[in-house]
């Protein structure tokens, strides 16, 4: 049977867009702010990455959502807008990228609320959040929630939406995986470690094809998760759009963005919330902390 949430396609794809740009890098340490050929592998991102890919979803026709870290909007002024005005989503992707499992609760907070307060000023409508490197918390669900936002898209929990009951309210949750991102295929800096492969964009292609057609075999959402400063690379760029090309000629996939699917998951009343909550971890039997 065909869940409301995916309509009457197979599978319904998720073009995902996280501009980074320095943050990732920062995030090791801000001493690397002195380096100069770093900084620029970072910067191609929302300055070439972003442009090409716009264009790109512009020839195709179809939509996209770019996770922006607050203090790359805010160091950008109009990237956000810009990306906006073209007809895809702007979300939430924190302030300054640090995960927020290396942090405690009153820090992830307010790093989450710096972020929401840059998109105020700046006039962005926000309806989701990313957690940076996906390193979500117990509290994470709960702050999306607090905070008006329909849906977060940091978990593995499953490979279709779900609905997650929080003490602050309900979200929808658009999982991801490390066999969708393309950090895993291309990232490569020698310092900070980030990452030590450069993939072909063929072998990453064909990938991503399997994984779209097994999704949509059984019904699933095919949620992609792209870096501008990666992906945005001319070979790597080409990949992602025969991808795309592939995926409208089945017929049976649908390209929305992030908040589109969480609205349909919203009021789909086949996905039964699930509560998030720690296991209990033994001591005696896990003794390491």
């Amino acid at each position: 049977m065909t869940g409301t949430w995916r309509g009457r396609a197979a599978a319904v794809a998720t073009l995902t867009f996280d501009v980074d740009a320095e943050t990732p890098v920062l995030a090791h340490g801000r001493r690397y702010a002195r380096h100069a050929m770093t900084m620029s592998h970072q910067a191609y991102g929302p300055e070439v990455g972003v442009p090409r890919l716009l264009d790109m979803l512009d020839e195709l026709g179809v939509p996209a959502t770019f996770f922006v870290p607050g203090w790359v909007a805010e160091q950008r002024p109009g990237l956000a807008a810009r990306i906006a005005e073209r007809g895809h989503e702007v979300a939430h992707h924190s302030y300054s990228h640090r995960a927020p499992t290396s942090m405690g609760e009153g820090e992830e907070r307010a790093d989450f609320e710096r972020g929401l307060e840059v998109f105020a000023r700046q006039g962005v409508e926000i309806s989701g959040h990313r957690a940076a490197m996906w390193e979500a918390t117990w509290l994470t669900s709960e702050l999306v929630a607090e905070h008006g936002l329909l849906y977060d898209s940091s978990l593995m929990a499953d490979d279709r939406p779900y609905r997650i009951s929080t003490g602050a309210g309900e979200i929808v949750e658009l999982p991801v995986h490390w066999s969708l991102d393309d950090w895993e295929q291309y990232a490569f800096l020698p310092q900070p470690h980030v990452g030590s492969v450069i993939e072909e964009p063929e072998k990453a292609e064909r990938m991503w094809r399997a994984e779209l057609d097994a999704m949509r075999h059984y019904g699933c959402l095919f949620n992609l998760t792209s870096h501008p400063f990666l992906t945005g690379r001319p070979a790597r760029s080409l990949a992602l759009r025969r991808l795309v090309e592939y995926a409208l000629n089945c017929g049976d996939v649908e390209f929305l963005r992030c908040r589109d699917v969480a609205t349909r998951a919203a009021g789909d009343a086949t996905l039964v919330p699930r509560e998030l909550e720690p296991p209990s971890v033994d001591p005696g039997t896990y003794p390491r902390e």
